[in-house]
């Protein structure tokens, strides 16, 4: 199977980016790590193990990129209106740097977008903001109010609030698309939502599943037994949905 490394120094993010790069062709998978994940993660927890068969069957190619989520919205040393910028920079970043590297080294037309726990949510921010870009997102264990409290989890936002977080908040914008380009778009992707039934996230992603549902955006939501918000779990999803 290959595998490379790229780095490069980012303008926009003024720090070095780094990416993995498994596979040879296919369909491009870019992929965000966990909150506390690096570019490294996906093979360190054994995901890029769990879809050696596909990549070296030269039907996916995975693009590992940093998820920067401590010096973005889990970076609480910055105020949180800093950390929803940074959090725009890096989408700035994958739009202008990561896929055009994409696109350079892959004709290959289909661009899926996943990610697992924050990473989940940083796929789908992604992919409901730029739809006409992607033809897939797979999503495991996220959860897309970054506002919302439930269990541990709290507002990351201290209970700050600013259109960027709204418009990077899929639960809060997808509501009012109405007659809007990217509704139409979104109804031509293929969306892919997991989450265990003791997850703590498990009514968001029912939430987000019916928001999808009133604005007639087809979708799966596979909800699987006990707590899946786990690399075990992960490793066993990825080959079905991806």
């Amino acid at each position: 199977m290959n595998r490379e490394y790229l780095s490069w120094y980012s303008q926009r993010l003024h720090r070095e980016m780094e990416i993995l790069v498994f596979g040879h062709a296919g369909a491009k998978v870019l992929v965000f790590p966990t909150r506390e994940g690096r570019f490294f993660e996906y093979e360190q927890l054994g995901l890029v193990a769990s879809l050696a068969d596909k990549l070296s069957a030269g039907h996916l190619q995975l693009y590992c990129i940093e998820g920067l989520a401590a010096d973005s919205l889990y970076g609480f040393h910055h105020h949180p209106a800093e950390r929803i910028r940074r959090h725009a920079a890096l989408e700035d970043y994958i739009l202008n740097e990561v896929l055009p590297l994409m696109a350079a080294k892959n004709p290959h037309d289909c661009t899926i977008v996943h990610g697992c726990s924050l990473g989940a949510f940083q796929a789908a921010s992604l992919v409901f903001r730029h739809p006409h870009l992607f033809r897939k997102l797979v999503a495991f264990s996220g959860r897309y109010d970054l506002t919302m409290k439930v269990e541990v989890f709290g507002d990351l936002f201290d209970g700050y609030y600013d259109d960027r977080i709204y418009f990077h908040t899929p639960t809060h914008f997808l509501p009012g698309l109405g007659a809007d380009w990217r509704l139409e778009r979104l109804r031509e992707i293929d969306i892919v939502l997991t989450i265990g039934d003791a997850d703590p996230f498990l009514d968001n992603n029912r939430y987000l599943s019916r928001l999808l549902c009133e604005k007639n955006i087809r979708h799966q939501l596979h909800v699987w037994d006990g707590r899946a918000h786990r690399a075990g779990a992960w490793r066993k999803m990825a080959p079905l949905y991806i």
